[in-house]
């Protein structure tokens, strides 16, 4: 029976010895803060790692996380300067730094920084308008988190970061910015394209100025040189033809012409003026008719052996260019030509012709 007793006095002497030995060895994991109470007085602030306190005297109050920690509030009702209320949703980023502060200090700082991004939002967003909200996230996390950051620093907590996820205005003024916005890129687009359009026709006019300040220019060279080749061209066929007229002129007075080879040469003319196309009638002037008798007297009066060359031409002889020769036979034909005008001019008579008073009809 002694015996029985004792065994039951050991067993509970191991199970108070090991219940004793788990409340005095305590771990506290990495970032982690222990705040132990001694018969519910703050007594010391646990680091990571293992520690012992004294079993039913000192407990672990609370375990604090240092690490940074992310909260995110519902949409708030906020209403603006010019009275329009939006819905606003933050995230909030702070860091537990003193954790005996946020234990006593405040009873639950999570609802505490809620009710302050609350208030301090309100009184941001109520000092400017839509537009202006809309297009300040920047100024407004910052005014945000200055705010935040001074009035949680007695509870030990540091606000490192606000950022406003959302403003969403009334459906009715989202549908009205977008009818703004729509016909503020409708205006926008309308004075591009009108700019465009002026640019366009304004390089137009210049490039068409260019063009045909380029083509008259052009022109006016092109007529320039026009001119200058028909004046040269009318010179030198002027200078051509008084040349021509010159040599024709002297060589006829070298030449001493009667009216007799004025006769002969009208005549030669004569089956030129018919072969035209619409001469199918012509009139002889009466001179004519006296310049044909005047031939026919002469060439019935000239002899039949003029006293000319006699050699035969050999078409298949070769062309002898010598100037001797030349010079001999040109002199001697010259002076038989004379020799025989002469003979065939005496005998002629101009009061023998017959009268030429009406020209005959052909």
């Amino acid at each position: 029976m002694f015996a029985s007793a004792l065994l039951v006095f050991f067993f509970l002497l191991v199970i108070l010895l090991i219940v004793t030995a788990t409340m005095s060895l305590k771990i506290i994991p990495q970032n982690f803060a222990g705040i132990v109470e001694r018969l519910g007085k703050y007594r010391t602030t646990l680091t990571p790692g293992p520690h012992l306190i004294v079993p039913f005297l000192d407990r672990v109050r609370y375990r604090v996380d240092q690490r940074e920690q992310v909260v995110s509030f519902p949409p708030q009702g906020v209403i603006t300067e010019d009275n329009l209320t939006v819905e606003i949703d933050t995230v909030i980023l702070y860091t537990v730094n003193n954790p005996v502060a946020a234990t006593y200090e405040i009873v639950n700082y999570i609802e505490g920084i809620h009710q302050l991004t609350t208030t301090t939002l309100r009184n941001i967003i109520g000092g400017m308008t839509l537009e202006h909200a809309l297009t300040s996230r920047d100024q407004i996390n910052r005014t945000l988190s200055a705010e935040l950051d001074a009035a949680t620093a007695r509870w030990g907590i540091k606000v490192s970061r606000v950022e406003l996820k959302s403003i969403d205005p009334p459906p009715t003024i989202i549908d009205a910015m977008e009818k703004q916005m729509r016909a503020e890129r409708d205006k926008r687009a309308a004075i591009l394209t009108a700019e465009g359009e002026r640019q366009s026709a304004i390089l137009s006019a210049e490039g068409q100025k260019q063009a045909a300040i380029l083509t008259a220019e052009g022109q006016k060279q092109s007529a320039i040189l026009t001119a200058e080749g028909e004046k040269t061209a009318a010179i030198l066929t002027a200078q051509g033809e008084g040349r021509a007229i010159e040599t024709v002129f002297q060589a006829i007075h070298d030449g001493n012409p009667d009216q007799k080879l004025l006769s002969y040469q009208y005549l030669q003319t004569l089956p030129k003026i018919a072969q035209g196309h619409n001469a199918s009638t012509w009139i002889i002037p009466a001179e004519v008719t006296a310049a044909l008798s005047q031939i026919g007297n002469v060439v019935g009066s000239i002899p039949t052996d003029g006293g000319g060359s006699r050699r035969r031409i050999d078409l298949d002889e070769p062309v002898v260019t010598e100037s001797s020769y030349g010079q001999e036979n040109t002199s001697s034909a010259v002076e038989e030509a004379i020799r025989a005008a002469k003979q065939a001019e005496s005998p002629v008579s101009t009061q023998d012709q017959p009268p030429t008073d009406q020209p005959p009809a052909v």
